[in-house]
């Protein structure tokens, strides 16, 4: 479904045929409201994740395997922020879409190529803690190289799947109530329709099922690990109760971005109104603040990096230093990750 060049009506929409609707959305504070909301969420996230690329690049304790592809997670979660939450930003403030067809395009592809990276990220994520934890191919040796081949094949397949639209097969629309743009969900022409399932399917489904089966696996091992006890196992169990919280942060901030789109694909009878629509679009958008939170809370050695950081040299909770053999470290025997207990 092609995008007219003049998206200038506060109240712009279109229908499933592609003819254009003007209808009221929303009242002027509500497009208001939203804006200050998302640039609250958008400056955050920058923030957040701007500290947790500085302070692992600078800090040579952080450079470690599993701290790799959380890093990566952070790129892409920034790049989520600057161009999906700027510009949706400056179009509530506006109270219409302001960037034109070109801006819309731009800002479609650029959210979903970051955000299917960050899905594939938080996939590779939870596999390494789930071959590193659960062992189930034996004692496994994370290197550098294993985490980097991991972080080039999420770019990667991302890409592949987020070209298309650029050249006819799919495309990129208004979204929600007409602030935001992403994919194409609703058109109902026989490539459009394909390009979604073939997305759906490869970028969704394959992720989620792998996290899904080493989010379980964590899980049960977990169970075993608490019933054990012991030092390193508890320690292992900190790093792997992190990832599940990424892992949760993650499915709740997107999953009902996904189960609208499916609606919308699946069930096009199904009349949603623009501002149900809307709070899944703003929810996915808003979760790039929540892994760098994670990361600082729940691992000691980015506390003691990214609060100083953040704070200008100040640590307003009164960090300990922390020592070499409790820390976030790479064991000998094989390159696990553990943060202070």
């Amino acid at each position: 479904m092609a995008l007219p060049d003049n998206l200038t009506g506060p109240y712009f929409s279109m229908s499933i045929t592609g003819e254009p609707i003007v209808e009221p959305f929303f009242p002027r504070s509500g497009y208001t409201t939203l804006s200050i909301v998302m640039g609250i969420a958008t400056v955050t996230g920058v923030i957040l994740n701007v500290t947790v690329i500085i302070v692992t690049a600078r800090h040579r304790q952080l450079r470690q395997p599993l701290n790799y592809a959380l890093v990566n997670l952070a790129v892409a979660d920034l790049g989520t922020a600057v161009m999906g939450g700027v510009p949706a930003v400056l179009s509530n403030a506006a109270g219409h879409h302001i960037s034109g067809r070109a801006g819309c395009i731009l800002e479609g592809f650029s959210v979903a190529l970051f955000g299917i990276t960050a899905l594939c990220s938080v996939a590779l994520i939870a596999l390494e803690r789930m071959f590193v934890v659960c062992k189930p191919l034996g004692i496994m040796k994370l290197q550098a190289r294993h985490a980097a081949v991991g972080i080039g094949i999420s770019w990667v397949w991302s890409l592949i799947w987020n070209t298309p639209p650029l050249f006819g097969w799919g495309g990129y629309q208004l979204e929600g109530v007409n602030t935001s743009c992403g994919p194409d969900w609703s058109g109902r022409q026989p490539g459009n329709v394909s390009y979604i399932l073939c997305y759906f399917l490869l970028c969704f489904a394959v992720p989620f099922t792998l996290i899904v089966v080493s989010y379980s696996l964590l899980l049960w091992t977990l169970r075993q690990v608490a019933q054990l006890g012991g030092g390193a196992a508890k320690a292992e169990a900190k790093v792997a109760w992190m990832v599940v919280a990424i892992v949760l942060a993650f499915l709740v901030s997107w999953l009902p971005y996904a189960v609208l789109a499916l609606t919308v694909v699946f069930g096009p009878e199904v009349k949603i109104s623009p501002l149900v629509a809307m709070v899944p679009v703003y929810l996915a958008k808003s979760s790039t603040v929540y892994n760098p939170l994670i990361y600082i809370f729940m691992n000691k050695q980015f506390q003691k990096y990214a609060v100083p950081f953040l704070f200008c040299g100040w640590s307003p909770w009164g960090l300990e230093e922390p020592d070499d053999e409790n820390n976030t470290t790479v064991s000998s025997i094989n390159n696990q990750v553990s943060p202070k207990a």
